[in-house]
C-alpha cells in the first residue's frame, strides 16, 4: 500500500502535464479552432473516459440490435489489432487480422448491418454512409475522446466496481482525461451491475446513491446495465452449443482487459476453473495455442471444456486447420447487455428512441 502511495506521488506531476495537453486539445475544439463534423445521419458514440474494458462493443451490440428492429444500421471502430489501415467495410472473407476481432465479431452477429473500420472517424462515417447508403443510423464504438465527431448522442459507460469519479489521470490512475468530460455525456451507463444491484428496483438506496455521485447535468440520465451470458458455441461449429453446469472443469482462456466479472459468473456456475490469461486483443500464436492444448490435456477432469469470449474466438480463427486436428471442445461464452428496470417510460431504450426523433426532427 505504501509502495503504491509512493508510486502515485512520483507520477502526479505527469499526469499534471497529460490533463493539460488534453485540456488544451478539448480548447482548441470549443473554441473553434478544430472543427467538428456532423453528418447527414444520426451518429451514436460509445465509450469510456478511462483505459481497459467498461463493456463498449458489448453495448454497441445492444444499440445496433436494438435499432436493428426499426431501420439499417451502420457501426464504425477503429478496428484495433489488425494488420491493415484505412476505411474498410467488414466483408465475408475478412478475419481479426484484416479488420480487428470485435468489428468481425459484430459483422456475424448483425449480417444485415454495415460494419465498417477505419482510423479516421470522419471519413470513415462519409465513406460508410456512401457504400451502404440505405443506412440510417451510425454507431460509433469507443468514440467518446473522437471530438472531430459532433454525435447526436453521446454515452458514457463506467464499470460499477472502478468509476470514473473515484480514479484519476493517468499514469496515477486510468483516466485518458479529467473527470469533468463526463459532461459531455447525454447518458452515463453504469456497467457490470452485480446482481444483487439487477434484482432492486430504480428507487433503490445503491442506485439513489450512485446517481447523486454522477451528480448528472439537467440534459443528462443515468441508466445501470449487466451482463448476461448464453450458451457456449463451438467456435469450429457455432450451430453446436452446450450447457454449463458444476460438474463441468473449465480452461478460460482470454485476451481481454479484465476478466473478474467473467469469472464471477463462472465460478457460480461450473465446477473448478482454471485461466490462461493474455492481454487485450492478444494475436494468438501457434506457441501459445498449443500451450492452451497442452493445458486442455493435462486437466484431470473427466468432464472438461476450453471456454473462450468471442472476440478471443474471432482471433482463434488463425489457427483454425490446427485446432480441427486436435478436435478440441474449444466454445465460445456469448455475452449480451441487459439494462437494469427503471420507471415506466424513462428505460434506455425509450430515452435513445427519443432522443434520436428529436435529432430528425
Amino acid at each position: 500500500m505504501l509502495r503504491r502511495r509512493l508510486l502515485a506521488i512520483l507520477a502526479a506531476p505527469l499526469a499534471a502535464v497529460f490533463g493539460l495537453v488534453v485540456e488544451a486539445r478539448l480548447l482548441l475544439y470549443r473554441l473553434g479552432v478544430l472543427r467538428r463534423s456532423s453528418f447527414s445521419v444520426p451518429t451514436i458514440a460509445i465509450g469510456n473516459l478511462s483505459v481497459g474494458g467498461a463493456g463498449k462493443t458489448p453495448h454497441t451490440e445492444y444499440v445496433v440490435r436494438h435499432l436493428g428492429d426499426y431501420f439499417p444500421v451502420g457501426t464504425l471502430s477503429r478496428g484495433y489489432g489488425r494488420k491493415t489501415s484505412g476505411f474498410r467495410l467488414v466483408g465475408p472473407h475478412d478475419t481479426a487480422r484484416t479488420v480487428g476481432d470485435e468489428p468481425l465479431q459484430m459483422a456475424r452477429k448483425f449480417p444485415g448491418a454495415a460494419v465498417a473500420v477505419g482510423e479516421d472517424r470522419v471519413f470513415g462515417i462519409s465513406n460508410l454512409v456512401q457504400y451502404a447508403p440505405a443506412t440510417r443510423a451510425v454507431v460509433l464504438d469507443d468514440a467518446f475522446q473522437n471530438l472531430a465527431v459532433a454525435p447526436a448522442v453521446n454515452v458514457l459507460l463506467t464499470e460499477y466496481d472502478r468509476p470514473y469519479w473515484r480514479d484519476s489521470l493517468m499514469p496515477v490512475g486510468r483516466l485518458r482525461e479529467w473527470r469533468s468530460g463526463a459532461d459531455r455525456a447525454d447518458a452515463v451507463v453504469v456497467t457490470k451491475c452485480p446482481p444483487v444491484l439487477a434484482q432492486a428496483g430504480p428507487d433503490d438506496p445503491r442506485r439513489v446513491e450512485i446517481v447523486a455521485e454522477v451528480a448528472p447535468r439537467p440534459h443528462q440520465r443515468v441508466f445501470f446495465s449487466r451482463y448476461r451470458y448464453g450458451r457456449p458455441w463451438l467456435v469450429l461449429d457455432p450451430r453446436l452449443a452446450t450447457d454449463l453446469h458444476a460438474g463441468l472443469d473449465v480452461l478460460l482462456v482470454t485476451g481481454i482487459a479484465r476478466t473478474d466479472y467473467l469469472r464471477a459468473y463462472l465460478d457460480g456456475v461450473v465446477g473448478e476453473v482454471h485461466e490462461l490469461a493474455f492481454r487485450d486483443h492478444r494475436d494468438f500464436t501457434k506457441r501459445e495455442v498449443g500451450r492452451m492444448v497442452r493445458l486442455f490435456r493435462e486437466l484431470d477432469s473427466p468432464r472438461k471444456l476450453i471456454l473462450t469470449t468471442e472476440k478471443d474466438a474471432m482471433r482463434m480463427y488463425a489457427h483454425e486447420e490446427y485446432l480441427r486436428g486436435q478436435n478440441l471442445p474449444l466454445f465460445a461464452l456469448p455475452v449480451e447487455v441487459e439494462f437494469l428496470p427503471e420507471a415506466p417510460g424513462r428505460d434506455f431504450d425509450a430515452w435513445l428512441q427519443h432522443r434520436l426523433l428529436a435529432w430528425r426532427a
